[in-house]
């Protein structure tokens, strides 16, 4: 066995994988193995949210907690945890995530559950398992492990899905599972992540028609059910049609997130110097740090935030493309996946906090605050690194192949 091939004995198998080479390109001189512009993007983005981070979140964590570095130490550990996970996910091979993706998905079923019973309370939400030192929203590992569930499952039963209503619905059965548990903590704004996530998979995949927009009707109404139900929910979405009608209540963050994009025009009032983080706008560092953002930097540093994680999301759909067009079929859906969730969560981000969309609690993917956020994004970056990196090796070994033929 060389230095390079290990093995792992995991649940009574072994399995052995390689570690990714990333900076040995003896094999195939001049070719990358790995998406370089991709990796750049994402540590630029997750380099640009931690100075964000620390702009944004100083006044209000010197307000709670006498100490303005507060929230900034708090996210450079977080950021700490992500080269940990980093090196994780690169570590193993991606056909293991495929192996015990029915494993992943009990696993943090399982923590769904727990939740309710022990679950850590904060501002009438109870989505955290307590870690000792920090926090756990198991709803963020939920978008992950249901991806790769998909994926597998997609690659499973293919024709199935394809060809019959059976197929179609089982999927939507365990997502009905998820779906529920996750509202009990509420958490509306992860279900319709999950939601579109596995609607996009499906149509992606081939389903029926019929199936497909029969499915989209029962989530349109299954939503509006879910805002009617419950006041504060239908406050949030009337309050974003009109916030002036109510600028000190229910319109009242939204109105002050309008302000700081009006305050930020083109080229911003400079890193920094945002009024409206002074404790004028509520969660200034979680959910609307676009609005500083856009305060701080204006118009030009909007566009080029927006323009990067666009970026992001392409390159996963392109190499999804690329995955299913060489019969790599659960590597392709679950790029595919987490494009899907990455363009969806930033679109839903952003057009909460410029008054588009109703508020929905997600963060801004590898940018906001929040450590269980910034973790699974990290790890879903690094999947797609993984996955590029193992599509290139075996086109080399493809090469080599006919050469030595």
């Amino acid at each position: 066995m060389t230095t390079e091939s290990r093995q792992l004995s995991l649940f009574g198998t072994e399995v052995s994988w390689r570690w990714p080479s990333f900076f040995r390109e003896n094999n195939a001189p001049g070719m990358q193995l790995y998406d370089r512009s991709l990796l750049v993007a994402v540590l630029s983005l997750i380099s640009f949210g931690f100075v964000m981070v620390m702009s944004a979140s100083m006044p209000e964590a010197e307000s709670l907690t006498g100490n303005p570095w507060h929230f900034v130490i708090r996210h450079g550990a977080y950021l700490i945890g992500c080269a940990m996970i980093a090196y994780v996910v690169l570590y193993f091979e991606v056909a293991l995530w495929q192996k015990y993706s029915p494993l992943l998905l009990l696993a943090v079923l399982l923590m769904l559950a727990a939740v309710p019973f022990v679950g850590i309370t904060v501002n009438g939400a109870t989505r955290w398992l307590p870690l000792g030192i920090a926090r756990l929203q198991v709803a963020e590992i939920a978008k992950f492990a249901f991806a790769i569930y998909m994926s597998g499952y997609l690659v499973r039963r293919h024709q199935e899905v394809r060809e019959n209503a059976k197929g179609f619905y089982k999927p939507i059965a365990v997502f009905a599972v998820y779906a529920i548990l996750i509202l009990l903590q509420p958490d509306l704004g992860t279900v319709v992540v999950l939601f579109v996530g596995t609607v996009g998979l499906l149509f992606l995949a081939g389903a029926r028609l019929l199936d497909f927009f029969a499915l989209i009707l029962t989530g349109v109404l299954a939503f509006v059910a879910l805002v009617l139900l419950e006041p504060y929910r239908m406050r949030r979405v009337t309050s974003f049609m009109d916030p002036w009608e109510d600028p000190f209540g229910s319109g009242y963050q939204l109105t002050q997130s309008l302000m700081a994009y009006g305050r930020g025009d083109w080229f911003g009032q400079g890193l920094g110097n945002s009024i409206q983080k002074l404790e004028y706008l509520p969660e200034a560092h979680t959910d609307f740090i676009f609005a500083v953002i856009g305060e701080e930097l204006g118009f030009v540093g909007i566009i080029v935030v927006l323009s990067v994680l666009l970026f992001v999301t392409l390159r996963a759909i392109r190499l999804g493309n690329m995955c299913l067009a060489m019969d790599r079929a659960f590597e392709g859906y679950l790029a595919y996946a987490i494009g899907i969730w990455i363009c969806f969560q930033s679109v839903v981000n952003v057009g909460a906090s410029i008054g588009m969309l109703p508020t929905k609690g997600l963060t801004l993917p590898f940018i906001s605050y929040g450590g269980s956020s910034l973790w699974v994004m990290t790890a879903a970056a690094m999947l797609l690194i993984r996955i590029d990196h193992e599509r290139r090796l075996s086109l080399i070994q493809a090469v080599q192949g006919r050469g030595k033929s």
